[in-house]
């Protein structure tokens, strides 16, 4: 029996999100709401943990895993606020501390009835690398968990060696690895990185990849390709990308050696594509049919969401990839992690506090019994 169900390691931040007052009037974008000159009243300043080794692993940890998280904060107020919060949660154990540079930060504008829009500052995520990587803890641990690389300077530098190095060596603990993504941005250091040939050299050691459709999207669609890309300043242009294609580039993704592949659409569902997961079965412990996990391609429609009750869409990917992977390594079949992926982030739009706010994995499997959630089968990848 290993210590832990996973280490999730990767992107740490905090999130500052200053709360507008319902009776602000919105309006049709936020130039229209912040102008200069103008003083706009808020309700007050919330700080919460955020990116991906927070949203995954408390997530997680409220599914009932057991979870090791691996991120790096910087020794400075932002980081004292950071460790205060995994404190509370029960999770510190595996934060570390640098003087090397400052703790990541967000500044979440999301004034009611507006898209939000982030302020990022990566902060000491820019040295974050193998060397802070907890191996023993690795060693003790079913799932390795990692994200987000575009936003973590030392993995994208030489062509993505240190990513491609630090996966191949988890795989060789006999540990089921697993990765997540964020989107490049285009103007960016991480934006001019080669991204395809770093995922060329890395998803031959990766089981299980959790990527969203727009990430594949700009990654694996030459730019000459007009109108199939996606871009990531107007997400209503997810629903417009033709789930064939969708299709042919998750099958890309397979061929370059990923077992498991979830690729995250938003409100607009998820797809699931697979290979040959016995190697995953036998490095869990635990029997993933083969009938119902190998070679299958499903489309799973999202879940309703009660719009009266969203207050937040950040991180709803982080936690859906969390329902995932506490499905597989609960011995679901298919087309249960599936459902669980995409209720846990319909759940995610419903919390100011993912930890104390999101729902458990007992109302999560009531929430499944419970609702229509559509699944559709396509033709297998092989037989």
């Amino acid at each position: 029996m290993k210590q832990y169900d996973a280490v999730i390691a990767g992107y740490t931040c905090v999130d500052l999100i200053p709360t507008f007052p319902t009776r602000e009037p919105s309006s049709a974008n936020l130039s229209g709401l912040l102008k200069p000159g103008k003083l706009i009243e808020i309700d007050g300043l919330q700080a919460v943990l955020g990116g991906l080794v927070p949203n995954t692993g408390l997530a997680m940890k409220k599914f009932d895993r057991k979870v090791f998280l691996n991120g790096l904060v910087g020794d400075d107020v932002i980081g004292g606020i950071a460790k205060e919060l995994f404190g509370k949660c029960g999770v510190s154990e595996g934060i570390q501390t640098t003087r090397a540079a400052g703790t990541a930060c967000s500044i979440v504008i999301a004034p009611p009835g507006i898209d939000r829009i982030f302020l990022e500052s990566p902060g000491c995520n820019r040295i974050y690398g193998a060397s802070h990587v907890n191996f023993d803890a690795v060693s003790q641990c079913r799932v390795f968990h990692f994200g987000y690389p575009p936003l973590l300077r030392r993995f994208f530098l030489d062509g993505g060696s240190e990513l491609s190095s630090i996966f191949a060596r988890v795989q060789q603990m006999g540990v089921t690895t697993s990765l997540d993504f964020s989107l490049p941005d285009p103007e960016s250091e991480s934006g001019k990185a080669d991204w395809l040939e770093i995922l060329r050299k890395t998803l031959p050691f990766t089981d299980i990849f959790v990527p969203s459709v727009d990430e594949l999207m700009q990654i694996m669609t030459p730019p000459s390709s007009a109108g199939t890309q996606c871009p990531s300043d107007n997400i209503d242009s997810i629903r417009d990308i033709p789930l064939h294609l969708i299709r042919d580039i998750g099958r890309r993704i397979i061929d370059f050696g990923v077992k498991i592949l979830l690729i995250k659409a938003g409100a607009r569902g998820a797809f699931l594509l697979t290979g040959d997961v016995s190697s995953i079965s036998d490095k869990l412990g635990i029997d993933l049919p083969e009938k119902n996990w190998n070679y299958q391609e499903l489309w799973c429609d999202a879940c309703q969401a009660d719009r009266s009750r969203v207050v937040n869409a950040s991180g709803a990917g982080d936690t859906a990839a969390a329902g995932f992977l506490s499905a597989i390594l609960g011995g679901e079949c298919a087309e249960s992690a599936l459902k669980y992926a995409v209720v846990a982030g319909r759940n995610n739009l419903y919390c100011h506090d993912l930890y104390n706010d999101l729902s458990n994995w007992l109302t999560m499997t009531e929430d499944i019994s419970s609702e229509p959630i559509k699944i559709v089968h396509w033709q297998r990848v092989k037989t």
